[in-house]
């Protein structure tokens, strides 16, 4: 039995990974800095790495530089937010509509089994894991469509907005939420709906919308 070779993470790609747990699991909140030296210690690397990480989630929105003081995680602003799922939702609607003839068997079995790993990871309590099982699922909607630059831009807008996705997951009420709105999608999918299911990806991400705004406005209040 030959067993597929699985290249190890570079040291850059293992600090990346890293760092995007540690801001997803709110272990690094918003407005706080990042120390290069004391994570590099952290992870037994040279502060090459973790320099180079930076500059990509910088790029990504996720971190911000200030010269003479460091790298800090970015806070959380409504109207960066408001941007961000609007471009999604363009983006996201044409890729769905050119998704759904394309459709297979598998794809809905994807859809199917991210939602189950959402429901699990939501009874532990383990936000990294809830937020990677979401990303699947949405991806398994937009990937068929074949249109691989667009999904990267749809991917690369879901890393610039994945702190806020993990604020909205901390709350019981809207992890339900998403567990129904991902099933009546699923149910839509199913029957191969292209409008249907881009009035429910709207209404799906207007919810979020609606409760980040609410869950922001209380955090600067």
């Amino acid at each position: 039995m030959i067993v597929a070779f699985k290249r190890p993470p570079t040291a850059q790609e293992a600090v990346l990974e890293e760092l995007r747990r540690a801001i997803l699991a709110g272990e690094l909140k918003p407005g706080t800095q990042i120390v290069q030296d004391a994570f590099a210690e952290r992870l037994g690397l040279s502060r090459v790495p973790v320099r180079e990480a930076l500059k990509i989630l910088e790029g990504e929105g996720q971190v911000r530089y200030s010269p003479h003081h460091g790298y800090f995680v970015t806070e959380l602003d409504v109207n960066e937010l408001l941007e961000i799922y609007r471009i999604r939702e363009l983006l996201e609607s044409e890729a769905v509509r050119l998704s759904v003839p394309l459709l297979g068997d598998e794809d809905l079995a994807r859809l199917e089994q991210a939602i189950e790993d959402m429901a699990e990871a939501s009874g532990r309590k383990d936000i990294v894991a809830l937020t990677a099982a979401n990303r699947r699922f949405h991806f398994s909607l937009f990937e068929p469509s074949g249109m691989h630059r667009m999904v990267r831009l749809i991917r690369q807008l879901w890393d610039s907005s994945d702190p806020y996705r993990s604020l909205y997951f901390g709350e019981p009420v809207h992890r339900d939420a998403v567990d129904r709105e991902h099933r009546q999608i699923l149910k839509a999918a199913r029957r191969r709906d292209s409008e249907g299911l881009v009035h429910l990806l709207d209404e799906h991400r207007s919810h979020a919308i609606d409760e980040l705004k609410k869950i922001l406005g209380e955090e600067a209040s």
